[in-house]
């Protein structure tokens, strides 16, 4: 009896072979039937698509490179060649509602702000800067040969009700938040600010689009977003508060339901890290585990992070073996890698003025790059040091301004979500 190697790595008999007909598509569509009729039909079937499964693991190169070449998404890491990204839009981007969730994710010096502008729309000219930032920044993607996507605009500021709660919208600026791709797979993040709850509807035409074409698409259990989801006396007045809380593993989301953001996930092949973040609960974490399993692995990493949210301007791989890792927020679990033999790389400090407003992030957005490929990185104009540190290992840097883009909650790599790499599924770590 051959044991069949699928695309996607495991050893199922007659089923792995359905599976790989759902990710071939009609090509195959009368060979998968014929797989359920008998376990003889499933072989032969198996030994006539040399082309995409084949019987010895040592081919697995060839048979996901078969997967990249069917399916118009394909990405296992954050450093492959990227041929297709979808970069977010600034557009109509309104203040969310300052409710508990946003608090605890917010520094104390913005929190007047909200108060003020919550549910109406980011200051005008700011967006308008912003806006034309985004634009330069796709048009350099292009001419480093990249197809850029962009999600629809939409009208954030209008009022929506649910059995739960009532809100405004916020942006789709961010499609790293609200999409991870895993091989041939969009999987949708069921996120966890309310503002947030609707912001998969710009998305969705590219979506459908990818589908249609031959990619999986996944969408995580939606959260009720109700008041158990959330500490609502969820102590925090000062730095010191936020630091003692996240060291005794209190967070404002609960576990009454799953929730996650997509960029609380790091890929690195058939490893993907994850951390417990204020939107990213540990039931997030293990329904994603379960989803992956047993092709991926899913890893939970924790950092001395007073206000964790989302994992990539804190923990950045950047190539195979080669990770920033954030020298004020130190990995409790760093040993991992350095016991796999990578090099763990402490980004320069920050360049950015304090006045500078960044309303949703911090000034370590300078790490938040996007890699292009192993040797080109696009970076922040404005970080020469951090062009130093680049340079320095090697890597191309891709000098582009968006620090108007920026006050919004996000870098490069916050502001794409990488569609297609050019590569193939493997193995980082033993």
């Amino acid at each position: 009896m051959i044991r069949v190697r699928c695309l996607r790595g495991g050893s199922r008999g007659a089923e792995s072979a359905h599976f790989l007909g759902a990710l071939i598509g009609r090509a195959v569509a009368g060979w998968v039937q014929k797989t359920f009729q008998s376990t003889q039909a499933a072989a032969a079937a198996a030994t006539t698509a040399k082309s995409s499964c084949v019987a010895d693991d040592d081919h697995k190169d060839q048979a996901t490179d078969a997967l990249a070449k069917e399916c118009p998404v394909c990405s296992y890491n954050e450093w492959d060649p990227l041929e297709e990204v979808i970069v977010g839009r600034p557009e109509n981007a309104c203040v969310p509602p300052f409710t508990m969730e946003v608090k605890a994710n917010t520094y104390e010096k913005y929190w007047p702000f909200y108060q003020q502008y919550g549910g109406q729309r980011f200051p005008k000219e700011h967006i308008s800067k912003a806006v034309a930032e985004i634009e330069e920044m796709c048009n350099v993607l292009r001419g480093e040969g990249v197809v850029v996507k962009h999600p629809e605009i939409i009208n954030w500021s209008e009022n929506y009700n649910t059995p739960d709660f009532k809100s405004t919208g916020m942006y789709a600026a961010m499609p790293r938040d609200i999409l991870l791709v895993v091989g041939n797979e969009i999987i949708e993040a069921p996120m966890a600010w309310r503002a947030r709850f609707f912001e998969y509807r710009a998305y969705r035409p590219l979506i459908k689009d990818y589908f249609l074409r031959g990619a999986k698409w996944t969408t995580a259990p939606k959260p009720q977003m109700s008041d158990e989801l959330y500490n609502m006396e969820y102590p925090i007045s000062s730095v010191e508060d936020r630091h003692k809380l996240a060291a005794e593993g209190k967070f404002v989301t609960t576990e009454f339901e799953p929730c996650f953001d997509a960029a609380d996930f790091m890929r690195a092949g058939k490893d993907i890290f994850a951390q417990r973040s204020q939107v990213t609960n540990f039931m997030g974490i293990e329904w994603m585990r379960r989803h992956l399993a047993p092709t991926y692995n899913v890893h939970t990493l924790s950092f001395k992070d007073p206000n964790p949210m989302h994992i990539d301007a804190t923990f950045n791989i950047i190539g195979p073996g080669l990770v920033l890792s954030n020298p004020d927020r130190p990995c409790h679990q760093i040993e991992i890698f350095k016991n796999a033999g990578w090099t763990i790389i402490s980004p320069p400090t920050p360049l950015i003025s304090d006045d500078h407003p960044l309303w949703m992030s911090s000034k370590w957005l300078s790490m938040n790059v996007l890699m292009l490929d192993e040797k080109r990185v696009m970076v922040e104009k404005n970080e020469t040091n951090i062009h130093k540190m680049f340079e320095k290992l090697g890597i191309a840097t891709i000098k582009v301004n968006i620090r108007n883009a920026n006050s919004l909650g996000g870098g490069f790599h916050c502001w794409t979500c990488d569609i297609r790499r050019r590569g193939t599924l493997q193995s980082y770590f033993n």
